[in-house]
């Protein structure tokens, strides 16, 4: 290796470990925070009602934002708007832990917090989307974006278990007080260590609205028919994935008993399986074909919704939860990659900003669906039934030939398998 590709190498990787490593101490600030409120509100209230209403605060705002949001990430300097969302959630977070340490602890509060936290997720997700192919060669982001939901599941696994252990010992505001901490060291890393070169767009005078900037990321879309099918596919799948996500809490309780740690151990059991399947698909880098990758992780998915759905014992259950823990970082990873390979640079910020939209409303809006249907019919029939359709949606996946020439590797990545 010449002297030359030595120092791009090193410099790469030393850009990925900075950033890399002050999102994940950011992220891991805030899912304490999310963690703490959410069981503030549950110990202090006990209403199911203002628990929707804490979720509802968490994901309405990132569905309203996301297309302004990748605009804004495709017009702006993208390091810059992480950093701006990053302050803009420690400041309100700060106020937040004033307030409470003055004595005003209004539940309302906390709704405003979650609303806000959503807007400054709602910035921040398609930045990171769109930035990392800025920063990491094109044939090694299979691995770092492995690596990064490696890093995000033991974020999350570690988040709720320290978010107990501080509330046990100290009151909530302490822990706004390390979210706070935790932005400001993820804000200086980047300002102060990693330099990220401009990308063409937002180099360049701005000519149009941002309506005009919106339209021409659907027309965009409307031109590439392999992500209109893409984005349809995956409508389908966050909805058919409702049920495994929000109500198997639900049916533990009323299937295996409601100790608090059997709901604990479906969480830690998933969230290991993440950490593995992170872990291997860094390591394996997935087919040559992203979407023969994706196919098979949806397939594990779907056989393990309907497994959820017909287990008798619970220590299967636990393990049935884990090997789908596995599959969605292999089914994630590919998934962004594709994206991140094949739209043009200019327009990355706006693409993932319509994932976005998909993603946080499709859920929700399963739940619309599901939600109700749990009161009426066995959450097992539920499902049953939704993992037969995830196996069917699969099989629709991998025969689109479209989306099957757009998950081949490109030319570059191809010369060197």
């Amino acid at each position: 290796m010449s002297h030359a590709n030595e120092w791009i190498e090193k410099k790469w990787k030393r850009d990925i470990i900075l950033f890399l490593s002050s999102q994940t101490l950011s992220l891991f600030g805030s899912a304490l925070v999310q963690y703490a409120i959410m069981w503030y509100i549950t110990l202090n209230t006990q209403s199911g009602i203002m628990m929707t209403l804490y979720i509802i605060c968490g994901f309405i705002p990132t569905f309203f934002l996301s297309p302004f949001a990748g605009v804004w990430a495709d017009r702006y300097n993208r390091k810059k708007l992480i950093m701006l969302a990053d302050a803009m959630i420690a400041v309100v977070t700060l106020i937040l832990a004033i307030t409470f340490l003055a004595g005003y602890e209004a539940i309302w509060l906390l709704f405003l917090i979650a609303a806000v936290r959503a807007l400054g997720a709602g910035i921040q997700t398609p930045a990171v989307g769109a930035i990392l192919p800025q920063i990491v060669p094109q044939d090694k982001l299979t691995k770092v974006n492995g690596i990064n939901g490696s890093l995000q599941a033991i974020t999350m696994f570690v988040a709720p278990i320290v978010s107990a252990a501080i509330l046990s010992i100290a009151s909530i505001e302490i822990i706004f007080f390390i979210d706070v901490v935790t932005a400001a060291i993820a804000i200086f890393t980047l300002l102060i260590f990693l330099k990220i070169p401009l990308h063409e767009k937002a180099a360049d005078a701005q000519t149009t609205g941002y309506l005009d900037d919106f339209k021409q990321g659907l027309a965009y879309i409307g031109r590439h028919a392999f992500l209109k099918t893409f984005f349809i596919f995956f409508a389908f799948f966050f909805v058919l994935m409702a049920p495994a996500a929000f109500l198997t809490p639900l049916q533990v309780t009323r299937t295996f008993g409601d100790d608090v740690w059997q709901l604990t151990a479906i969480e830690i059991a998933f969230s290991i399986g993440m950490m593995a399947g992170g872990g291997i698909i860094a390591a394996w880098g997935g087919f040559k074909n992203k979407v023969h990758t994706m196919t098979f992780a949806s397939l594990i998915m779907g056989v393990c919704t309907f497994a959820l759905g017909i287990v008798p014992v619970f220590w299967i259950y636990l393990a049935v939860m884990a090997v789908f823990g596995v599959a969605m970082p292999i089914f994630n990873t590919p998934t962004t990659v594709m994206l991140q390979e094949k739209v043009d640079g200019n327009y990355m910020g706006r693409i993932f900003g319509v994932f976005g939209m998909i993603s946080t409303s499709m859920m929700p809006l399963g739940m619309l669906i599901f939600g109700p249907l749990a009161d009426a019919v066995d959450i097992e029939w539920l499902l049953i039934g939704t993992g037969l359709l995830l196996i069917v949606l699969s099989v629709f996946f991998i025969s689109n030939k479209r989306l099957v020439e757009a998950g081949k590797p490109l030319p570059k990545e191809a010369a060197q398998d």
